[in-house]
């Protein structure tokens, strides 16, 4: 199987993906082998909610249309255009996914196939349905993926090199286990975004969706806010109210319940409007339905302090601050440039 064929399959792929989108989900008649597989896997999309609240069918449609959108030829050939596949030598590569959110381990798994390389992928037990049934269409548009790509449960054994994401804990466990094959470990990380209070209204609603999809879990969600000192937050919690309806999401609700009552009880200062908290907090990560926030001096001594805590950050949302920034509203919209860690999977990949 050349590159071009692979291009080819994950082009159709995405035209496959384009009947599921947050507007609605259409069937075309245009799409290859679609009897075979689109009622399928609008059944298992139902499944992923059942089986997992967190992916509600919104989530999921949201993921499903940024993969339309990615996976077209002018987006994968801008993206793989700078590679060398021909000298690649094909090998089996182990993907050991989270389930944070859904298809969260996908751009691992299609830099595998479009390397050449052959897939092992043992999933999170909460992301277990979509990704299988994607693999079964990739498999019927082209018959050569059929034995490059595998599933399990069981332990990882027979592979060349192997890519892992978890907690800061398990990747510790990763990288004792794989220690003596090539690897990319990725740990916990978390989004930031920097206010100046000059932020215009629809900059603060665009904020938001990078705030709340996913229910806040992706490591692209951002987590924290930087404030200048004396920063108004008015605007903010207007621009935030329209997503007021997830509270409405029992688990939301829950982890909103319970981390309210832990800062009330411990007598913590915090803000909040019924459905989110803000709380002023030196770390990264917050938890479900909080945001941690944190003064900051200068600009100067801000980007001093990112640079140094380089590695616990994700994306940067920010309008001005720094070359790599995210626009407000762009962090659950990645291209598939856009690694996750700022690791280079596709080189990694090609140098196996």
């Amino acid at each position: 199987m050349n590159l071009q064929q692979r291009i080819n399959a994950f082009v159709k792929l995405g035209d496959f993906l384009s009947q599921f989108s947050p507007d609605g989900i259409h069937k075309k008649d245009t799409i290859e082998k679609n009897d075979l597989f689109f009622d399928g896997f609008k059944h298992q999309i139902k499944l992923a909610e059942e089986h997992n609240a967190w992916f509600n069918k919104e989530n999921v449609l949201f993921s499903l249309d940024g993969w339309s959108k990615s996976l077209n030829n002018s987006n994968i050939n801008k993206w793989i255009e700078k590679y060398n596949f021909n000298a690649v030598e094909s090998k089996k590569v182990a993907i050991i996914m989270a389930g944070n959110i859904p298809l969260v381990g996908f751009h691992d798994f299609i830099s595998v196939l479009i390397s050449g390389h052959s897939v092992v992928v043992k999933q999170s037990s909460n992301d277990k349905h979509l990704l299988p049934f994607l693999a079964k269409y990739l498999e019927h548009i082209e018959p050569e993926f059929k034995d490059k790509i595998e599933f399990t449960e069981e332990k990882l054994t027979q592979f060349d090199a192997v890519i892992a994401t978890g907690s800061d804990n398990t990747a510790r466990y990763f990288e004792f286990y794989f220690k003596n094959k090539p690897s990319i470990i990725r740990k916990n990380r978390n989004s930031v975004a920097i206010l100046t209070g000059n932020e215009n209204e629809n900059q603060l609603l665009n904020l938001s969706e990078d705030i709340f999809r996913y229910y806040g879990l992706g490591c692209r969600n951002v987590s924290k806010l930087f404030v200048p000192k004396d920063y108004n937050f008015e605007a903010f919690f207007k621009a935030m109210y329209h997503w007021n309806p997830i509270i409405n999401q029992n688990k939301y609700a829950n982890n909103y319940d319970y981390n309210k009552a832990v800062y009330l009880m411990s007598e913590f200062q915090m803000l909040e409007n019924g459905f989110l908290m803000i709380k002023e907090d030196n770390s990264y990560s917050s938890p479900i339905a909080t945001l941690f926030y944190e003064y900051y001096e200068t600009i100067e001594s801000l980007k001093e302090k990112l640079e140094t805590e380089a590695e616990q950050i994700q994306c940067i949302v920010s309008d001005g601050f720094t070359e790599n920034e995210i626009q407000f509203g762009e962090t659950q919209k990645p291209m598939l440039w856009d690694y996750a860690d700022n690791v280079d999977t596709i080189a990694f990949l090609l140098k196996i």
